[in-house]
């Protein structure tokens, strides 16, 4: 169950908590579970990453739509 809105844009990336997302993203890489019910959307959004960086997942629509949005910002 989802209860949290995917991050898709740089502006909605850059609005949320750095130190969430990494504790979210150190969970996540390490297969932890998330309790959506008891953490951030912030912490939700890093824990994602981790999931698939930690090869648990595939990347889904939301994941590729910012991915793509932080490439296009090396290419301008």
């Amino acid at each position: 169950m989802q209860i949290f809105q995917p991050v898709e844009t740089l502006a909605d990336f850059h609005s949320l908590d750095e130190g969430d997302v990494l504790c979210g993203y150190m969970d996540g890489i390490q297969g932890l579970p998330c309790d959506m019910k008891q953490v951030s959307r912030a912490y939700w959004h890093g824990w994602r990453n981790g999931v698939v960086d930690g090869g648990f997942v595939e990347m889904d629509e939301a994941q590729l739509k910012l991915e793509a949005a932080f490439q296009s910002l090396g290419s301008a």
